[in-house]
């Protein structure tokens, strides 16, 4: 058991984009802080695999295949959940698509992939879990994992940049709407981050070789790449009402600091 033993007891927990990486990570640390968590995914071999692990140690979780750029796939994850134990608690957007793209060089289609998985999906999820927060007039929390890189980023990172910004100012706007229904909502901006996506990622348009993250870590100030078990420790907080009444924060979870020079 962890430091932060039970703060999710009993919870009813959908972690989107969470069949590896740090969504995976997340619904590890919320199963061992006692919730019951619901993954989706759109692959369904690491979804179950992942329930499987979950089980295997005594934990109480379900993988649910979607596919978030759908938003009728996005709300109907929230349903099954719903249908399945009458409620949901807390959610957490954690799907991503990181593919580069340019100003100049990135297409509609590519546009409009990035915005609909990492913006469209989560704003249809979002609706779908406060909807059935309100209707039962009781409370919940939400956290969505966002990107430093929201802040500008890299000139590779346009359409990227573009969508996870948009997933900033919806956190703060839908904070504000829903919190005198005491439905809490909050971003996480992850830096650079050790992760199966990313490792496919450096290889695929990076010509990244095995040993990347080790260059990569030499180059931090923190002499290691972000990691995903930490950073769901701290979601895990977000969700819980350890957090108290922390709304429409959109934190930095990384080791540059905005605004910083040299």
């Amino acid at each position: 058991m962890g430091l932060l033993d039970g703060l999710l007891r009993e919870k009813i927990v959908l972690v989107n984009g969470g069949s590896q990486g740090v969504g995976a990570a997340i619904a590890r640390a919320a199963v061992r802080e006692g919730a019951v968590v619901a993954v989706t995914g759109r692959r369904t071999q690491p979804g179950e695999a992942l329930v499987a692990e979950l089980a295997s140690a005594g934990g109480k979780a379900r993988f649910v295949r979607a596919d978030l750029a759908d938003a009728e796939q996005a709300r109907a994850a929230v349903a099954e959940l719903v249908d399945a134990y009458g409620r949901i608690d807390c959610l957490v957007n954690s799907a991503g698509l990181t593919s580069r793209g340019t100003l100049l060089d990135t297409t509609p289609e590519l546009f409009d992939a990035h915005i609909a998985v990492n913006l469209k999906g989560p704003f249809f999820a979002m609706q779908a879990a406060v909807a059935d927060m309100v209707a039962r007039k009781a409370p919940g929390t939400i956290v969505n994992i966002i990107t430093s890189s929201a802040h500008g980023g890299q000139p590779f990172l346009a359409p990227y940049v573009a969508a996870k910004a948009g997933l900033v100012g919806l956190t703060r706007n839908a904070a504000h709407a829903l919190r005198w229904d005491r439905i809490r909502i909050n971003g996480l901006n992850i830096g650079w981050t050790a992760t199966e996506g990313e490792d496919a990622t450096q290889r695929a348009f990076h010509g990244a070789g095995d040993d990347w993250r080790e260059q990569a870590a030499a180059k931090l100030p923190m002499g290691k790449l972000g990691q995903p078990e930490e950073i769901a420790d701290f979601v895990v907080f977000l969700l819980s009402d350890r957090s108290g009444v922390v709304t429409g924060s959109v934190i930095d979870w990384d080791q540059n600091v905005l605004g910083g020079l040299d």
